[in-house]
């Protein structure tokens, strides 16, 4: 669905209860559950439907959002808390807050954790590859995220500043979109900061780089660098996990869920805290070092685990179970 045929929908759904091209067209098709993500069918749907909240980031740091995009998207979250919607959020933290801004869905909360396959660990061949492709030092820390504000990349400058002397070997990684569509100005700003500390060495750009050289990248390092502000459930973290790659990372109580006893963390509103953590894991870049060890052996599947919750999820909100 185009841009354009989107929004009349959701405007037909708005004013109307549901859009009845797309109501018919469920309808004919026999769908049982319908997944809203980022799109409301309207309280006169008809069909059981679960509502995929990402994440709660407008109410936790509303500061970041111009009052349109929050007020965008807190109209749709209360639209689909109203119309009865399941509400489906990727981790405990997300539903802790999402029941503490909205607590007509308590009880409607269904934690869901993503996960990503673990099929190849890219071999020591492709690692080398990919990082003469780049010209990367043989040791680095790997920050892969767009240059969003929250993501706190400027923390990471200050930090290095503070570790020129220390460790001026030290490096770091970043590769991502570097248009922050709410804070246009931002990447200016890194650019600002690295040139004005003279990192431009420590602190390597990349830009958008393929899906293909993530991997290669991430296992090449010493560990990933995540010094967000927010999250809701980080793919970053689950590739790191997944590749059984060593992480360091900020302070969230959602970073703890998901990789507490695997990461080393650090308070995320401190350069002090993150230079010391970086020191430590340059110092000691064994997996299995202290405050950073190796991804424990599970006989679960997390990405069957994800798709069995998914589905338990579905079947509970058709009405297959009690």
């Amino acid at each position: 669905m185009n841009g354009m045929r989107r929004n009349a929908s959701l405007l037909r759904s708005l004013v109307l209860g549901s859009d009845p091209a797309t109501r018919r067209m469920f309808n004919e098709h026999r769908i049982d559950v319908v997944f809203e993500n980022a799109q409301f069918y309207g309280w006169r749907l008809g069909i059981p439907a679960i509502a995929w909240f990402p994440d709660l980031q407008h109410r936790e740091l509303p500061h970041l959002f111009p009052r349109a995009a929050w007020w965008k998207r807190e109209i749709g979250f209360r639209a689909q808390i109203a119309a009865g919607r399941a509400i489906m959020l990727s981790s405990n933290d997300s539903r802790a807050a999402c029941e503490r801004y909205y607590p007509a869905t308590a009880g409607r909360t269904h934690v869901i954790r993503f996960a990503v396959p673990s099929e190849h660990r890219p071999n020591t061949d492709e690692v080398r590859r990919v990082r003469e492709l780049y010209d990367l030092p043989e040791r680095y820390f790997y920050l892969p995220s767009q240059f969003w504000r929250h993501k706190n990349h400027l923390l990471v400058i200050e930090a290095l500043s503070l570790l020129k002397e220390r460790y001026p070997e030290i490096v770091v990684v970043a590769s991502g979109n570097q248009r922050d569509p709410h804070q246009p100005d931002y990447f200016q700003r890194v650019l600002s900061g690295l040139a004005a500390a003279n990192l431009k060495q420590q602190f390597r750009l990349l830009g958008l780089i393929p899906y293909e050289h993530i991997a290669p990248v991430m296992v090449g390092g010493i560990a990933l660098l995540n010094p967000s502000l927010f999250e809701g459930w980080s793919t970053t973290v689950e590739e790191a996990r997944a590749l059984k790659v060593p992480m360091v990372l900020s302070d969230l109580p959602v970073h703890k869920e998901q990789a507490l006893g695997i990461a080393r963390f650090f308070d995320r509103t401190s350069a002090t805290a993150l230079a010391d953590a970086l020191g430590q894991a340059w110092q000691q870049p064994s997996p299995l070092a202290a405050g950073i060890v190796a991804v424990p052996k599970s006989s679960a599947d997390p990405v069957k685990r994800f798709a069995n919750d998914f589905v338990d999820l579905v079947q509970h909100v058709a009405g297959r179970r009690p």
